[in-house]
């Protein structure tokens, strides 16, 4: 009996894009990588090794060592030791890139998303504030500019009188 460990069985690109997107975000745990939005690709590089893709959400992202480690380490597991993590800043991160399932994750968890992307076609215009997460009242006003990260600010409800972080749109 050899004193190695046994070999990791390769998943596909598929099982290890799936399993990065669930990777949740250091910062809102409450939302994996995927529906944030990060993830921007799981291929083959030009030499055959697993690469993954992230754009943080923004310059400078204090969590992105600690997501980089979790992709190696799903990389690893998954049967890709030697899988490469790259930051691609361009086009940057923006917060279109969240999916529906992301901002009502958010939202269940009393953060409230940024506004959704418009379709193609007329602009909505609502009026009043951002929606709270705890009553849906929009008489909402900013209450700071710093919230829980970097990318967070605070909103007041007026009306259940309930503070509430608001991802920032970038």
């Amino acid at each position: 009996m050899s004193g190695s460990a046994p070999a990791t069985a390769r998943r596909s690109v598929r099982e290890v894009r799936e399993r990065v997107e669930a990777v949740p975000d250091p910062e809102l745990p409450v939302i994996g990588l995927g529906d944030l939005g990060v993830v921007r690709s799981v291929a083959p590089g030009a030499d055959g090794v697993l690469e993954v893709e992230i754009t943080p959400t923004y310059l400078g992202c204090p969590a992105l060592p600690a997501i980089t480690s979790a992709v190696r380490d799903v990389l690893a597991a998954c049967g890709h030791p030697d899988g490469r993590v790259r930051q691609v800043l361009s086009p940057p991160w923006t917060t279109d890139r969240i999916t529906a399932e992301g901002r009502r994750k958010l939202a269940a968890h009393g953060i409230a998303p940024p506004a959704s992307p418009a379709p193609d076609g007329p602009v909505t215009v609502e009026l009043g504030g951002v929606p709270c997460p705890h009553c849906g009242s929009r008489a909402t006003r900013p209450h700071s500019d710093f919230g829980p990260s970097r990318c967070q600010s605070v909103l007041w409800c007026t009306a259940c009188r309930e503070p509430f972080p608001h991802l920032t749109a970038l």
